[in-house]
């Protein structure tokens, strides 16, 4: 596999979010530097968000940007994505990984020194580390981590860590200047953005 440019990722909102749509939104965020798309949706059914996703896939690969599923391991496998992301509390990694076959990308979320213990490197690709900062965009998110809390973690990585988590400008410069960020991921700084190119821009 191509090495991944974890850089700038973006984990899609849910579609009343994002300010031109999904589809619009994800094009403006590609064409200001965006190297990686996360779908996420916690709302929809499997077949909703298939019908949404699809148009999303034939746009990301005509532009040679992958895309990874979030949770939704048969929605993955089905459409042949180019990956899937999953947390603790989803499917065992074990499992995932035999679902999508070893060529896929596979993100698994960590948020403590035991996870990141535990994590198996020879079946994950990528760590998604946070929340660095309060988000409004996961019900369900541990307490913020803070910037140097974020970086401790990071440091035992054995893999690419992707910071998420509240991230905007700011804050991303402050993450990137630790020197151990393989890429920041940001949902509403983007998709909620009045010009998602410039925004996307603004977090290289």
């Amino acid at each position: 596999m191509s090495p991944i440019n974890y850089h700038l990722y973006l984990v899609t909102d849910e579609i009343e979010r994002c300010r031109y749509g999904l589809l619009d939104t994800v094009r403006q965020a590609v064409e200001g530097g965006v190297s990686i798309v996360q779908y996420r949706s916690e709302k929809l059914s499997h077949a909703e968000q298939k019908e949404q996703v699809l148009p999303l896939q034939e746009y990301l690969r005509s532009v040679g940007v992958p895309l990874i599923i979030n949770d939704n391991v048969e929605l993955a496998v089905e459409i042949d994505a180019d990956g899937i992301h999953i947390g603790q509390d989803d499917m065992p990694v074990a499992q995932a990984r035999a679902l999508i076959g070893p060529q896929k990308i596979l993100g698994l979320t960590v948020t403590t020194p035991e996870q990141m213990a535990a994590v198996d490197t020879a079946l994950v690709d990528y760590l998604g580390c946070g929340p660095v900062f309060p988000t409004i965009t996961k019900d369900d998110a541990p307490p913020p981590m803070g910037v140097e809390g974020w970086a401790e973690l990071a440091r035992m990585s054995p893999l690419p860590v992707v910071a998420i988590g509240g991230l905007n400008k700011e804050r991303t410069a402050a993450v990137r200047a630790t020197g151990l960020a393989a890429g920041v991921a940001v949902v509403s700084a983007i998709c909620a953005a009045e010009n998602p190119t410039q925004a996307a821009k603004d977090l290289l």
